[in-house]
């Protein structure tokens, strides 16, 4: 059919071939990445959480979420590992000077970067838009690029000064064997966490676990000490049996027994049928009653 006017067709207009996959562009996908939501799609606004696993999520959409999870959403599978609200964590983020907003190009007539990233690393200066790797600390939220903690090594948060480890450092939008590890690393957090093993290493709760292990041995050379103290001092029956001491009062519990005594009788001595309160016969007198008649 066709070929008027002297057409001749081409063998792949006749011949169907196999469907060429459609390649998603990298450069978009990264910025997706970083610029919207992985839960609601959206566009990420403050407040910006992530999870343990390094993905951005925006805190509201996490909320809704939790609170209705019966709803149907398209992306409930990135969040199938957020139980509650304190699976995720509340991004300290540094805002870029550069950053225009989307008034700029409210229009459309103007060139729009897509690298051009909203939020960068308060040490080093690198904008967050998937080109560099970030991370975030768990212990206080504060993101920074990976390679701010390589270059400046600290074990004290350059934005807040919080203490923190290399454990608590998660990478942000990490490739799949990161996040292959991140997903191991949070799976031996949470079964610790139910047998009760996850231990903090800061210097006050190291300090308190060593009170805590010794306490237990003074006690027990306490319990030993008065228990032979006992045995020396009692003796057996003629039916055998060890005869039961009478505790032994000490001059502070007799001072303590008198001060109660003296603060019993200060009490009772306010009411008029307290002793002290009674007069005497010397003390009483005829009672004389007169009665004038003026007129």
């Amino acid at each position: 059919m066709g070929c008027d006017g002297g057409t001749i067709p081409k063998r792949h207009e006749l011949v169907k071939g196999p469907k060429k996959v459609e390649k998603v562009d990298k450069n978009a996908e990264l910025a997706a990445k970083w610029k919207y939501c992985a839960l609601s799609q959206e566009k990420l606004r403050r407040p910006i959480v992530a999870c343990e696993l390094g993905r951005l999520y925006n805190k509201d959409a996490v909320i809704e979420y939790l609170l209705d999870k019966s709803a149907e959403r398209p992306n409930t599978e990135v969040v199938g590992h957020i139980r509650s609200i304190k699976d995720v964590k509340e991004l300290n983020l540094t805002d870029n000077p550069a950053w225009e907003g989307e008034r700029r190009n409210a229009k459309g007539d103007c060139y729009e970067d897509m690298h051009r990233a909203m939020f960068i690393c308060p040490v080093v200066g690198l904008e967050m838009n998937g080109k560099h790797k970030f991370c975030y600390l768990q212990t206080c939220g504060c993101v920074f690029s990976v390679r701010a903690l390589r270059e400046v090594k600290t074990e004290i948060c350059h934005k807040c000064g919080d203490p923190f480890r290399d454990e608590d450092t998660v990478v942000l939008n990490g490739s799949k064997e990161e996040q292959e590890k991140l997903q191991k690393a949070m799976e031996e957090k949470r079964a610790q966490a139910k047998t009760g093993k996850v231990l903090c290493h800061c210097s006050s709760c190291s300090s308190l676990q060593s009170y805590m292990s010794s306490e237990p041995k003074s006690m027990a050379m306490n319990r030993e000490s008065s228990h032979g103290s006992s045995s020396t001092d009692t003796a057996p029956g003629p039916s055998g049996s060890s005869k039961i001491e009478k505790p032994i009062v000490t001059a502070g519990s007799k001072r303590s027994i008198q001060d109660m005594e003296e603060k019993s009788e200060a009490y009772k001595s306010i009411f008029t049928s307290h002793s002290s309160a009674k007069r005497t016969k010397s003390q009483m007198s005829n009672w004389v009653t007169h009665t004038p008649y003026h007129f």
